[in-house]
């Protein structure tokens, strides 16, 4: 079954739960969901003809960024061997002007995209649209198969799922590709790594599913919400933002991230499932960010002695360690000590699925929560909050500490940055990179006191810090505990 769709009436696989607006873009893109069957009429030698389908909606991705340079500075273009072997390298004859900086653009990064709409719309990865250190970039390029280049837009992106959507204007109909239902993936199945790996131009490497749904990696941080394919199929340096294919040539994953002590594929790869990146994708287009539901409670996946301690035939479900005050959770009448097995009719294996499931839905809409207390079950009906108005993560930026956001240590952020239960403070969650305190603090540091004052609240921190004074901060970061000095500047 193959259909084209309007995404102004798409509804997600998961769940229908997009909305239609007046003034949403129309754009297309095309939705096949059938799943893969075994061909009957032999074994298949060559995919070639499934990989002219696909290769042309894969484009690679490039950033630069302005940097400030002194005139006198080394030419460009001299060998980096003359460095490296002591050589003296030339200087550009000095003027009167030497003292006086200057600007160029120079290339960041390289990645790729996968092409979802024929007006230009491109899926990419945040990670590759940004700078190492997460700040915006000063100019995105997008390179199709046909070596045509644009200066894209950058439309939205999520760092939470780690995708991001591009525009660019072209002058004809471009090349898509079809996305599939990733929830019909299956362990075994045939599927391609298409991209730019390190710029060699574009490549196709295959593969099998390893497995799906791996969620509790850690790779987008404390946050983050992971819900990966894995495949054997080599992923390296270029292809994140690529398209992962299935045997019929259309999209399954959005090639991300992947496992290596060497930097080179060892065979452990991960995608963001189409399903996923088709949610997220939409919500940047109509809404310019993706609206995300909120519970107010801190989970906690189950073991076997939890099980056992609570009654239970399993470790299914997800365990509520806490409840936030005033919080939907909190107004429906769950307590800490439930165990949620069910939202609605998808079925809760385990915390990071109940997070990624509730974040999927929209705030404001009314959820049946099945769950376990004392033995018994019992369903509730939890009108959901919206994340981006929780106060489990305040990021105090406008207040104080310009450019850093803290959020208070629970068991998520704990195992996110593998901080043991012995450190005791307060999690810097970000640092922009334009932050004045970028030197100084970092993300996943924990601050353990202030001024010789522990800390346990970022309200704490605020209370704490002395404004235009060298403050005295005990962290704990890379699983040492030191001190450094902050001076907080005035802001006007």
């Amino acid at each position: 079954m193959k259909l084209s769709y309007s995404l102004l009436f798409v509804s997600f696989f998961a769940c229908s739960l997009l909305r239609a607006a007046d003034d949403t873009p129309q754009f297309k893109v095309e939705v096949d969901t059938s799943p893969v069957e075994a061909e009957a009429h032999g074994p298949v030698v060559s995919y070639a003809d499934t990989l002219e389908r696909a290769t042309p909606s894969v484009a690679a991705v490039y950033t630069s960024k302005y940097v400030t340079v002194n005139r006198g500075s080394s030419q460009p273009g001299i060998p980096e061997i003359l460095r490296q072997f002591g050589y003296p390298v030339p200087q550009q004859p000095s003027t009167p002007n030497d003292a006086e900086p200057r600007q160029r653009m120079e290339r960041l990064g390289v990645g790729s995209g996968v092409i979802v709409s024929t007006d230009g719309y491109i899926v990419t990865n945040h990670h590759v649209v940004h700078d190492t250190r997460g700040g915006d970039v000063d100019e995105i390029r997008v390179r199709l198969t046909d070596n045509t280049e644009y200066v894209a837009k950058l439309v939205g992106s999520d760092e939470k799922t780690d995708v991001a959507v591009l525009k660019i204007e072209p002058e004809t109909e471009l090349p898509v590709v079809t996305i599939a239902d990733s929830e019909k993936l299956r362990v075994g199945d045939v599927v391609f790594a298409i991209g730019n790996p390190l710029e060699v131009g574009l490549t196709a490497t295959q593969g099998i599913v390893s497995a799906t749904g791996r969620n509790s990696l850690g790779i987008l941080g404390g946050g983050g919400y992971e819900d990966f394919i894995q495949t054997d199929a080599a992923i390296n340096l270029g292809n994140s933002g690529g398209a992962l294919i299935d045997a019929r040539g259309r999209l399954v994953g959005i090639n991300t991230a992947i496992v290596s002590r060497s930097g080179g594929s060892i065979g452990i790869g991960f995608a963001i499932p189409a399903n996923m990146v088709l949610h997220v994708m939409t919500n940047l287009i109509q809404n310019g960010e993706v609206p995300r539901g909120l519970l107010g409670l801190y989970p906690e996946n189950l073991t076997p002695d939890m099980a056992d301690a609570f009654g239970l035939d399993s470790t299914r479900g997800a365990l509520v360690n806490q409840v936030q005050d005033d919080s939907p959770a909190e107004k429906a009448g769950i307590k800490h000590g439930d165990v949620i097995i069910r939202v609605d009719a998808i079925e809760i294996e385990s915390a990071p699925q109940l997070r990624l499931v509730v974040s999927q839905m929209l705030p404001g809409s009314q959820v049946k929560v099945t769950l376990i207390r004392k033995g018994k079950e019992q369903k509730l009906t939890v009108t959901l909050g919206s994340l981006s108005g929780t106060a489990a993560v305040q990021d105090l930026t406008d207040e104080f500490l310009e450019g850093v956001g803290f959020e208070s240590l629970d068991d998520e952020a704990r195992s996110a940055f593998s901080i043991p239960d012995s450190v005791d403070g307060v999690l810097v969650s970000s640092v922009a990179s334009d932050s004045p305190y970028v030197d100084n603090l970092a993300r996943g540091m924990v601050i353990l006191e202030v001024n010789d004052k522990k800390v346990k609240t970022p309200e704490d921190i605020e209370a704490r810090i002395v404004t235009g004074e060298a403050n005295r901060l005990y962290v704990w970061y890379g699983e040492v505990a030191r001190f450094i000095i902050l001076r907080v500047q005035d802001r006007e």
